[in-house]
């Protein structure tokens, strides 16, 4: 409910299951930050799955954003994030509503960051909601999980996924208290980008989660989760940086820093161990959801084809030119040799290497490097995660982005994580920074994130994102450009190179070498 009071306008106030917050007006909108949803994970709660958030007395300010989880504050993901609260309150929620009304009954969006698993917070100014709840009249949360180490490493004697399990939790706090901001709880939806596309992924193959959304958008969807014999050797690796093995027991009394640290220290050498670890290493990252039978039973794309989420309606899509973004932050862009583009054809393309010649004769090595890397580790995943859908009695919409952001002369495409600020209209934050540089943001940039957000919003209220459905005969998607368009799905090539193919969990190849 919602406490009525003489500065209700100013600074509402709202009643959840652990007690009262108090949030602001800004710009024609409420909005509540930093509302815990579990206790901190620290003490005897340390890597054990989330606990419900202790109960205050009195009224709790919620102006401010939760502190970040444990992390690498100096990575890429977390710029234009300098002035990030301390504390351990790691695990909160933030939301923007257009009023507090408990009568209003509005579709609820519920964003969860990417971030490669161990970065980012709610609190990034790229994730700032307010156009989003203002353009589409509805409530939006974001939410904050446990990264790395603490959320998702193999720790013997901890639950796996425990950042998943996270999500969870703030999935059942929406149900039980998004009402009281005004919220629908039988109209959620929850969308992600990259790990948040992956964590949406998992969510909808997680018996846990269930019945706590009705819809689901899935944007740039990392094919990588982890066999538990994987998980577990890295997580084996992780804990040896450390001189300790990978137990509670051992890792308890170690700060977060130094467990972040761990993980630093692992991510360059991890290059080196193809041998053992494969398709994972070269990713240089050492975590990912596990496929760990309990929590997560199977992989997203064979619970979507069994049926597990039929009732859950979809979007899922891509950029057309993933890749580029992280061979800029490599210093690379455009400068792939053939030692590498063949290296990573061997790797990674279904068929080997000279599938991927034969289908794209006239490509250079550098442009063959993007197309294997791009399809591999986000085109394939998420077309395949909505032709799963389909076949497992669902529905889903498939786009793809294809306008190209301005920074480097359209040298970077329309690369990973375009869609954020294209989505949320925060081109001066993040990723943003590099994708748009210093020049304000065109009409045509500005009318392409209208046009995401109008997607985007009108599928959380209706199910309908305004293009049709997609089916394996004409296989029609949302094409983003400067003209948008309905047409058949553009990468038709790469889809039949990976017909067939399935995503399965990282596995432990071999031994050290």
């Amino acid at each position: 409910m919602t406490i009525p009071g003489p500065a209700e306008s100013v600074e509402p106030v709202v009643r959840t299951s652990s007690g009262a917050v108090r949030g602001r007006t800004e710009d024609g909108l409420t909005v509540f930050r930093g509302i815990p949803f579990a206790q901190p994970p620290v003490g005897d709660a340390r890597f054990a799955a989330p606990r419900r958030p202790r109960p205050w007395d009195g009224i709790r300010d919620a102006y401010a954003f939760g502190p970040p989880p444990p992390q690498d504050l100096g990575a890429a993901g977390t710029a234009g994030s300098p002035d990030v609260p301390g504390g351990e309150d790691w695990l909160t929620v933030n939301v923007w509503t257009p009023a507090p009304d408990p009568a209003a009954h509005r579709p609820v969006m519920v964003w969860i960051h990417g971030g490669a698993y161990k970065m980012g917070h709610s609190g990034n100014p790229a994730y700032d909601a307010r156009r989003i709840a203002a353009d589409g009249d509805l409530v939006v949360v974001t939410l904050n999980y446990r990264l790395g180490m603490e959320g998702f490493a193999h720790i013997e004697g901890a639950p796996a996924n425990r950042g998943l399990l996270d999500q969870v939790a703030a999935l059942v706090w929406v149900q039980e208290n998004i009402a009281a901001f005004g919220g629908d709880p039988d109209q959620v939806t929850i969308f992600g980008e990259s790990a948040g596309a992956g964590s949406v992924a998992a969510l909808l193959a997680m018996p846990r989660a269930a019945g706590l959304f009705r819809r689901a958008v899935a944007q740039s969807v990392p094919g990588t989760f982890f066999s538990t014999a994987l998980a577990a050797d890295i997580g084996t690796a992780l804990a040896a940086e450390l001189g300790l093995r990978p137990t509670v027991e051992d890792l308890a009394d170690l700060t977060p820093d130094q467990l972040v640290k761990a993980g630093q220290a692992l991510a360059p050498k991890m290059p080196g161990k193809v041998a053992r670890w494969g398709q994972a290493a070269p990713t240089i990252t050492p975590y990912a959801p596990v496929v760990d039978g309990e929590f997560l039973p199977v992989t997203p794309w064979r619970a979507l084809a069994s049926g597990a989420a039929r009732d859950v309606e979809l979007i899922a899509g891509h950029n057309r030119d993933e890749n580029r973004l992280f061979t800029l932050m490599a210093g690379k862009l455009g400068e792939i040799g053939e030692d590498r583009a063949s290296a990573a054809l061997r790797l990674y393309a279904p068929g080997g290497e000279a599938a991927y010649r034969a289908a794209f004769p006239d490509a250079s090595a550098n442009d063959l490097y993007e197309h294997v890397q791009t399809d591999w580790l986000f085109a394939m995943p998420s077309l395949h995660l909505a032709e799963a859908h389909l076949a497992g009695g669902g529905r889903a919409h498939v786009y793809e982005l294809t306008w190209p952001a301005p920074a480097f002369g359209g040298d970077l495409g329309a690369c990973h994580a375009l869609d954020i600020p294209l989505l949320f209209g925060t081109f001066k934050a993040d990723l943003a920074l590099l994708q748009f540089g210093d020049a304000e943001p065109s009409e045509e940039a500005l009318a392409l994130s209208s046009g995401f957000r109008a997607a985007w919003t009108a599928f959380a209220r209706t199910g309908d994102p305004g293009w049709p459905a997609y089916d394996t005969r004409q296989r029609l998607v949302r094409v983003f450009d400067t003209e948008s368009t309905v047409a058949p799905y553009p990468e038709e090539i790469s889809r039949r190179l990976w017909e067939g193919y399935e995503f399965a969990p990282l596995p432990l190849v071999g031994p050290e070498a």
